[in-house]
């Protein structure tokens, strides 16, 4: 058989380089596809068939081998005896020893020869691809680096990962970002798989979910020690991302920390989501198994005011204010279709106008937080057997709130103080009175104090309080320079009397600060003051 093996040697070394396949791989390929079509050419694959090929002596042979028989069954497979030994050679067999017949591979048909070449070529991409899983099984679904190479007509990027070539196509980038040559480049490795070409490939992506979830495990210190979990991710490289995620720990806040102090964090992850034109907007939403609030969240930035949940066909209406609602379905709907990838629901957005004129029946965002609540403490109840409030202490249901006016508020504060006794007035005052039942609690030797009866209102109130200015006002004048009812029973007058006092003014400034205290009192009495219109105010 003439064969050219220094041409066949540098085939080897060729595709050792450019393959990952070893020598000694790609000689047991070419040799098994070489004696499959020489079986195949001989009419069957029982056929029993050698190879002899030496590198070092340069010397291949092909033989047909049947077995030697003193009565043949089966002339494709055996030969007898008598006919082995007369076959001209002058070589001597002996019963169930093998008779090689040799062949020329120049005699090979065109269809043979192309044959042969089909399954070297086959088993070349498939010893490739063991290859690269071999050498990449350990990296699936990681972060590598590689250094671009070189940048195509289509926009895609060739970069090396040590000595193994990558092709970044243009879907597999992040938006519009541009790369130069012998930049360092991040890249997400999704699989080893088959290429178009036929060969093996590694497929790496920065468009992937997975390139994301590996920035948040690089950059968020309680998701790499497994605090903080991932749920789930939907992705829209380079313009939107939500990302759901759920705390191990009660004490630790899932979203908070990922966005981090300031959303410094967070800002991390966003520098690295590419350098094109417009920045990725990363949402972090609290994962929760109450799919209605999942769903209300995971609209973010819109705000939701409620929803009518079809869960067994899941499907939902949710429910925003009309401000509301570009945000809720985002530029070409991104936000809402990422939201609905999270949940795995159908969703639709409506105005609470629509929601009215359609009559919808659904729940607002505080009745289902309330149920919500009342679920958890009813599981955490069962199955850890703790009985914990299901609301807390004074929340009242949004059905049940009743909501009043201020000056209601005011009046029903002022009578439950009135009834506790936490509010007293002067004895002077011109309110009816009620005695208290024990004198040593409300008579003191300084002043005298009563508790305000239970039956009056604010109005009244505020009219005693107003008619006892008014007489305090007229009395003014007369009674400025006269001391007294109350001063003249003052018990306190007594330890006063012998005190000799330093006035700070003149007897002259004196006299004209009072005359300046009397005009004043004067105009103030003649302003028109409409109480009516003031109590209505308070």
């Amino acid at each position: 058989m003439a064969v050219d093996f220094k041409a066949f040697k540098e085939a080897l070394t060729e595709i050792e380089e450019n393959n990952g396949v070893s020598q000694e791989d790609a000689l047991r390929i070419f040799t098994d596809s070489l004696i499959r079509s020489f079986k195949r050419k001989l009419g069957g694959d029982d056929a029993v068939v050698r190879l002899d090929l030496s590198l070092e002596d340069e010397t291949m042979h092909l033989y047909e081998i049947k077995k030697v028989v003193s009565e043949v069954e089966d002339d494709f497979l055996e030969i007898s005896l008598e006919d082995a030994n007369n076959d001209g050679t002058g070589r001597v067999f002996g019963e169930g020893d093998e008779y090689p017949i040799e062949y020329n591979v120049d005699d090979f048909e065109k269809s043979s020869a192309l044959s042969v070449k089909s399954n070297v070529h086959q088993h070349l991409m498939e010893a490739e691809k063991t290859n690269l899983l071999e050498q990449f099984k350990d990296k699936i679904g990681t972060m590598v680096t590689g250094v671009v190479e070189k940048i195509d007509e289509f926009g895609g990027v060739d970069a090396t990962i040590g000595k193994t070539t990558v092709h970044l196509f243009n879907k597999d980038l992040i938006g519009d970002e541009k790369f130069e040559a012998k930049d360092h480049i991040k890249m997400y490795v999704v699989d080893v798989s088959s290429s178009t070409k036929g060969g093996a490939r590694i497929h790496v992506s920065r468009s992937h979910e997975g390139y994301l979830r590996c920035l948040f495990f690089e950059e968020i210190h309680e998701i790499y020690d497994g605090t903080i979990k991932i749920a789930k991710i939907a992705r829209k490289a380079g313009e939107r991302s939500k990302i759901a995620v759920y705390s191990t720990d009660p004490n630790v806040d899932p979203s908070g920390a990922c966005i981090g102090p300031n959303g410094s964090r967070i800002q991390k992850i966003v520098s690295q989501l590419g350098n094109g034109s417009t920045k990725e907007k990363i949402d972090i939403i609290d994962y929760s198994e109450n799919l209605s609030l999942f769903i209300m969240d995971s609209l973010k930035p819109a705000v939701v005011q409620g929803i009518a949940l079809d869960e067994e066909n899941k499907k939902a209406t949710c429910v925003v204010r009309e401000d509301n609602l570009s945000l809720a379905i985002g530029k070409r709907g991104v936000n809402v279709r990422l939201a609905s990838q999270l949940t795995d629901t159908e969703l639709r957005v409506i105005t609470e106008e629509d929601a009215a004129a359609e009559e919808l029946d659904y729940k607002t965002f505080e009745e289902v937080e309330t149920e919500d609540i009342v679920r958890r403490s009813r599981l955490v109840s069962e199955e850890e057997g703790k009985i914990l409030p299901s609301l807390p202490e004074g929340y009242v249901a949004p059905q049940e709130r009743v909501y009043h006016d201020e000056s209601s508020d005011l009046e029903q504060s002022l009578t439950e103080a009135v009834e506790k006794e936490e509010l007293s007035v002067p004895e002077s005052s011109a309110l009816v009175a009620e005695p208290s039942s024990s004198e040593e609690a409300v008579t003191s030797k300084e002043e005298s104090i009563v508790s305000v009866a239970t039956t009056t209102t604010l109005e009244d109130l505020e009219k005693s309080l107003s008619g006892e200015k008014k007489e305090t006002k007229k009395s003014a004048k007369t009674a400025k320079k006269k001391p007294t009812k109350t001063e003249e029973e003052n018990p306190l007058e007594d330890l006063y009397k012998n005190v000799t006092r330093m006035d700070i003014y003149t007897e002259e400034e004196k006299e004209e600060l009072e005359n300046e205290e009397l005009n004043s009192e004067e105009e103030e009495e003649e302003e028109d003051i409409d109480y009516e219109e003031y109590e209505d105010y308070y």
